[in-house]
């Protein structure tokens, strides 16, 4: 059987590939287009990432809220009753809608949809269940999956992925890791009323972020009655007779000899302690894609591989896991090769970040570590401020709002913009243009404030006392 041959061939139907297909077909309609997804359309995100989980981060708040209510004059005449089985349904059925969406998308785009596992037998040929396609240009855009630790019990374990398949919510959950993924888990349970312990290897989680910033949400976690086990590594998970697990691991202060803890009791214990890319079984040496020793693509800054008309975008390439990261270097990839723009290209500098936290994290630009390295102590100045937002003036529990501006000097451009509190994933956006567009001090503080908001202190901030 004769080859299939399209001018563009994107293997794998997540948010990066589908959206550089996209923007390949709007750019020139006239290009044989296909995109290889061997599981559901839109990859990570829509299945088991950013779209599910924010609906569970959003389930959660609504618990706090309840919690509120009786602050705001609201009687609640019995006690609350969460049904997850039905929040379950509807939120799968939700993504499942969003599979068609992607799928009807790309159909209206005369985009061929190829079901099945790709893997190179050449250098621009791929075999999907024994059929081989040819691409003029191919994009690896496959993503990566959770890992699991080397240790004895692991694969009794789940991870962010089988997360979404509970069919009841436990009342006793030990969530494992200190990135993102495990702090909003752990938050998402903890504020759904599930005894839930987050177990740290370091004494601080979120250690890529701002100090302050991971600092501030520790300590709101703690004012909430989140249990967090830090400087402890796991050793084992054993399975008891009543069916519970059972954490055995190692605890590693500073300065103090290392000790054995046992934590009892887990009707689950889920591991968010990283993710690797899905290339094993994509036959990249026969394509002449090299890789980095953890299995990622190695690309340059136009997300060209080793391998001559082969590019590679998102989590497979080990920068920036995020899903809009992905989808704008998956169409500045097409702009340059289907439009003739050929210095098109991601910028990775400025990129914001939330975490879906309780409370959220908003950050964008450099820490106040990366700032001092770069340009030094003496050629920074920081503003930051703390507070109780509006909303907490009725409640009884009063978590508090950190922002933090980060400024180079002389001008005093705005070089980390961080806030941790409620509102923060939803006023980013806004101050992140700015950021980008290289705003000052000064311009932030010429900006008339909003009021009454949280997001007014970043233009209100130290007014007037910037240089």
């Amino acid at each position: 059987m004769a080859k299939q041959f399209f001018n563009y061939l994107v293997i794998g139907g997540g948010s990066g590939g589908i959206a550089s297909a996209r923007r390949a077909a709007l750019l020139q309609p006239s290009l044989k287009i296909a995109v290889i997804e061997k599981s559901r359309p839109g990859g990570t995100c829509v299945n088991v990432g950013c779209v599910p989980k924010k609906v569970m981060f959003m389930t959660a708040a609504v618990n706090e809220a309840l919690h509120d209510a009786k602050d705001y004059g609201f009687e609640i005449a019995k006690k609350n009753q969460f049904d997850w089985a039905m929040l379950k349904e509807k939120r799968d059925a939700y993504v499942k809608r969003l599979n068609g969406i992607y799928k009807n998308n790309l159909a209206k785009d005369n985009i061929t949809y190829i079901e099945g596992a790709a893997t190179f037998t050449g250098p621009h040929t791929v075999s999907v269940d024994g059929v081989e396609y040819e691409g003029e240009h191919i994009l690896i855009a496959v993503g990566g999956t959770p890992t699991l630790p080397n240790i004895p019990g692991a694969e009794m374990c789940d991870t962010s992925d089988q997360f979404f398949e509970w069919e009841t919510l436990p009342e006793k959950v030990l969530v494992v890791g200190a990135g993102y993924i495990a702090v909003e888990i752990a938050g998402i349970l903890h504020n759904l009323g599930v005894d839930t312990t987050l177990v740290a290897r370091r004494g601080a989680i979120l250690r890529t972020f701002d100090e302050d910033v991971a600092k501030n949400l520790m300590n709101e976690m703690s004012d909430a009655g989140q249990k967090v086990q830090y400087h402890t590594t796991p050793d084992a998970i054993e399975k008891a007779e009543d069916g519970t697990f059972t954490f055995k691991g190692t605890v590693r202060e500073p300065e103090q000899e290392p000790k054995q803890i046992t934590l009892e009791g887990f009707e689950k214990v889920l591991f968010a302690i990283g993710r690797h890319p899905l290339t094993e079984t994509l036959g990249l040496d026969k394509a002449g894609v090299d890789m980095d020793n953890r299995g990622h693509i190695l690309v340059d800054e136009y997300q060209q591989t080793s391998a001559e008309r082969v590019y590679a975008v998102g989590d497979v390439c080990g920068k920036a896991l995020l899903t809009p990261v992905a989808i704008a270097a998956g169409r500045h990839l097409s702009h340059r090769l289907f439009n003739k723009e050929a210095d098109r290209k991601l910028d990775y500098k400025n990129i914001p970040t939330v975490v879906f936290s309780h409370p959220p994290i908003g950050t964008i630009g450099l820490t106040q570590a990366e700032a001092e390295e770069k340009y030094g102590a003496e050629n920074i100045k920081i503003y930051q401020s703390k507070f109780t937002n509006m909303y907490f003036a009725m409640t009884t529990r009063k978590p508090k709002t950190y922002m933090k501006l980060i400024c180079k000097l002389p001008e005093e451009q705005i070089v980390g913009l961080h806030v941790v509190g409620l509102g923060a994933d939803e006023m980013l956006q806004g101050f992140s243009v700015a950021v980008v567009s290289g705003a000052t001090k000064k311009q932030f503080d010429s900006t008339v404030a909003i009021h009454p908001t949280s997001a007014e202190e970043f233009v209100t901030m130290n007014w007037g006392l910037s240089v």
